[in-house]
């Protein structure tokens, strides 16, 4: 029986998403709570691989099982043997022709920044701390640069194993809300797209901070777009601060 699995985690202690030898995975913690349970090997499929730091609110996961539990056992079964950094918050049958990663549409993440002199300890794990002023207008400005189908070659690792490095981005926000727990403000870019290449994310926020911090232009921008001139982008931001928040399927 095939099953969706909808997953959260803390990925401050993990190596990623992607199982690895001798290091600790998410993928690697499913697979093992998934074989407990299963008495055989299994392959556990995922909507993307996350890297080592982040964190996800929404991730997707795919597996056959030849037993065939009711969703609601399963998923208490997976969250009883799994540590508690990593919990399934769903689990569903789903068409044997579905795929965590073939089958999804779009993905949504979220790059949070605490903003002013101070880190709260509450967001230590989960967010990127800026105590340099921030010109928020020239980066909402920037942003809408990044709409559209592009080739991504300046915002993404020089190595991967992607056919293409051209990706469509829907959505690509830049606000800023009080943050009462932290007491400042939280910075929140959201990027939307049929799909990421990696540190892309990181990259694209990492180009708006430095805008942001009147150390780029726009001109800068385009012609990195442009050009993929990986040395015209800005610095890849730090993991901390990404989230997964959702993955799209149809």
């Amino acid at each position: 029986m095939n099953y969706k699995l909808t997953l959260q985690y803390d990925g401050t202690d993990f190596q990623g998403w992607q199982i690895q030898d001798g290091q600790r995975t998410v993928q690697g913690e499913l697979t093992r709570a998934l074989v407990l349970l299963e008495g055989r090997n299994v392959t556990v499929h995922g909507s993307g691989r996350t890297d080592s730091g982040v964190h996800a609110e929404g991730q997707v996961a795919s597996v056959n099982l030849q037993r065939g539990l009711p969703p609601e056992r399963l998923r208490a079964a997976l969250n009883g043997n799994l540590p508690r950094d990593v919990r399934v918050l769903a689990a569903e049958t789903a068409p044997d022709e579905f795929h965590a990663r073939f089958s999804a549409r779009g993905k949504t993440y979220l790059y949070r920044v605490i903003l002013g002199p101070v880190m709260s300890p509450f967001w230590e794990r989960y967010a990127h701390h800026e105590a340099r002023a921030l010109d928020l207008a020239r980066m909402q400005t920037t942003a809408r640069l990044f709409l559209g189908t592009h080739d991504w070659t300046a915002f993404s690792n020089i190595h991967t194993d992607a056919k293409t490095r051209v990706r469509t981005i829907t959505e690509l926000g830049v606000t800023v809300r009080e943050e009462a727990r932290a007491h400042a403000q939280m910075l929140e870019i959201t990027a939307s797209a049929d799909g990421f290449l990696r540190y892309m994310v990181r990259s694209l926020v990492g180009t708006l901070l430095a805008v942001g911090r009147h150390e780029m232009d726009e001109e800068l921008v385009r012609r990195a777009i442009t050009h993929g001139d990986r040395s015209l982008a800005g610095a890849t931001a730090q993991p901390r601060g990404l989230t997964l928040l959702r993955v799209r399927y149809d």
